[in-house]
């Protein structure tokens, strides 16, 4: 008998796939992403330096070749100036009583469209249209329709029940565009509060019931502490938005009755005045202000956003 031997079997080594650097896969990652960045750089960052670059100099448009660099006098000038002062305060009471008033109201019709009624739904569409209307439209029916001394609403219902008949925008001007703001935002707030009240821990609220705990306490004691980031947030973007409103103020009044905003300003030092080196170092502030306000708010967004992952 012959043996026959055979030979030992190895094991052949698996292919090892060289993956690519990880820089090269987030560079891959994000360039679908690289167009709209460079779009987003064109369209508003550019402008801004340009803004900027030009708000360091004495530029009249009406006498180009006199131009020359000042440096830091024309954001001296808007912060000196009485008119300019005036208007930075006009912003801020402006944007203070329309914030507040929207928050208000916003939380109170929250709280009706939280509960659960015929016609719920109509309601909601209803309430959240004007938000939906284009500012300068919404500015101008109040001008027109409501506003108007001799065929207006307000002075219409007043005429029915004998009562007078005064010129709102003249008699009450920072009041008439304070009003046309609040109905155009109180939607946008109480569509942020409805979406908090609707997360609440409806257990939590019904152990507080079967604890004897009123309407008012639940809401004062569970309610209010759980709507605490939602205001802010509230308040924050509705800030954002209104410190640069230039619709309402001019379609309204014009700038006038000392209703000239610093955005509205900023219009008037451009177009009228042609200070273009003026109008840009104002129209910085505004933008300041705008992202330091946006800083903040974009806090709570995250902090909103970590709350609901602990939860889930």
């Amino acid at each position: 008998m012959t043996a026959t031997t055979t030979a030992p079997l190895t094991a052949t080594p698996a292919r090892t796939v060289r993956r690519p650097p990880a820089r090269l896969r987030a560079w891959a990652t994000r360039a679908p992403l690289l167009p709209a960045l460079v779009f987003m750089i064109v369209v508003t960052q550019l402008p801004f330096v340009a803004t900027l670059v030009i708000s360091f100099f004495d530029w009249n448009a009406l006498y180009p070749k006199a131009r020359h660099f000042t440096g830091l006098d024309n954001y001296r000038q808007v912060l000196t100036d009485t008119d300019l002062r005036h208007s930075v305060w006009t912003t801020v009471l402006l944007t203070a009583a329309v914030v507040v008033a929207s928050l208000v109201l916003g939380l109170a019709l929250a709280l009706l469209l939280d509960r659960r009624f015929r016609g719920r739904g109509i309601v909601r569409t209803l309430l959240i249209a004007p938000f939906l209307v284009v500012p300068v439209a919404a500015a101008l029916l109040w001008k027109h329709v409501l506003y108007n001394p001799e065929y207006g609403l307000f002075n219409g219902v007043l005429h029915l029940v004998g009562g007078p008949q005064p010129d709102w925008i003249s008699k009450t001007p920072l009041l008439a565009v304070e009003a046309s703001l609040v109905w155009q935002w109180t939607p946008f707030m109480m569509l942020i509060l409805l979406a908090g009240l609707q997360s609440r821990d409806q257990q939590q609220i019904e152990a507080a019931r079967v604890d004897g705990a009123s309407d008012w306490q639940i809401f004062r004691h569970l309610t209010l502490p759980h709507l605490r980031r939602y205001l802010e947030l509230g308040a924050l973007l509705g800030s954002v938005y209104i410190v640069q409103n230039f619709d309402a103020v001019f379609t309204l009044t014009s700038g006038g009755l000392g209703t000239a905003n610093l955005p509205y300003t900023v219009y008037q030092s451009f177009y009228q005045a042609h200070e273009n080196g003026l109008a840009s170092a104002a129209g910085v502030l505004v933008v300041i202000g705008s992202i330091v306000i946006a800083t903040f708010a974009l806090r709570v967004v995250s902090s909103l956003f970590r709350e609901e992952v602990s939860r889930a």
